[in-house]
């Protein structure tokens, strides 16, 4: 459960009968309005597993799950950060490329 030194406040706005629904909830179970609605928040977040993956593509190309590829990935947006490179259009990129 959280310390004293790592919680946060934040005002949330609901519809008065939910309200009323968790105030009868809460005394059911002979709590305050206010530690009711934490405990089921915190139990609710708890159960939550979050996934971070560095794969960039909203489809989940399997292409960017390769260690060398986003190395290549990260390298070239280091080097166009630094100025060191340009971006091209498919155009220009089929003329370099002779297509």
């Amino acid at each position: 459960m959280a310390t004293s030194l790592n919680i946060k406040r934040k005002n949330i706005d609901l519809p008065a009968e939910t309200l009323q629904k968790l105030s009868i909830m809460a005394v059911a179970q002979g709590k305050s309005l206010k530690k009711f609605i934490e405990t089921i928040l915190i139990a609710k977040a708890d159960s939550v597993n979050i996934k971070v993956s560095e794969n960039p593509s909203p489809s989940g190309d399997s292409w960017f799950d390769n260690p060398q590829n986003m190395e290549s990935v990260h390298r070239g947006m280091s080097e166009m950060r630094a100025g060191k490179g340009r971006a091209c259009s498919m155009d220009e990129i089929r003329d370099m490329l002779g297509l």
